[in-house]
């Protein structure tokens, strides 16, 4: 008798180890999105998507095998932004310590206002506009992405077009 033995491993909305490649072109301008809008630096930005996606891609393994990739990937692109956003203030505040000098022509990356607004407001406020107006994420999309609730987040973007609306001298809507 002959018996045969087939190995099958749980398929992830049909992704494999070799369709890296594949999330990597679909999702790697959508991180450079959100990473420059988080950052305000297009440079910076595509440092930090290129870095989420060779976090990736060194444990794709584990991740190709995740319900939603896409998630994982957002949220290690916004960690990382926000920590290169902590990293830029602890520099501005050595160089002022030190009396330094800053270079006087320094191009805005992004020269509208209200991208420049979004860059001002909370981290969350921040991720979530982000995440909503240019990923064009659900609000249960966003909670599951920041791994908060969908409260928070109807919460967070509330506060944020508030605080865009008064930024930007725009009339508030009631409702």
């Amino acid at each position: 008798m002959c018996f045969t033995v087939t190995m099958t491993r749980p398929v992830d909305r049909g992704l494999a180890t070799g369709d890296f490649d594949a999330v990597y072109r679909r999702e790697l301008p959508a991180m450079i999105a959100l990473a420059t809008t988080m950052t305000g630096d297009r440079e910076v930005g595509t440092d930090i998507a290129h870095e989420g996606m060779v976090r990736m891609y060194r444990d794709w393994t584990r991740i190709s095998g995740l319900e939603r990739p896409g998630a994982w990937l957002r949220r290690v692109v916004i960690n990382l932004a926000i920590d290169a956003g902590r990293q830029r203030a602890r520099e501005a505040r050595a160089m002022h310590r030190l009396d330094a000098q800053r270079d006087p022509v320094e191009a805005e990356p992004m020269s509208e206002p209200f991208w420049r607004a979004v860059r001002e407001l909370p981290e969350r406020q921040r991720a979530a506009v982000a995440l909503h107006y240019l990923d064009d994420m659900s609000v249960a999309g966003i909670a599951d992405v920041l791994g908060v609730t969908v409260g928070t987040i109807k919460t967070s973007l509330f506060k944020a077009r508030r605080s865009l609306a008064v930024t930007l001298g725009a009339e508030e809507v009631d409702g």
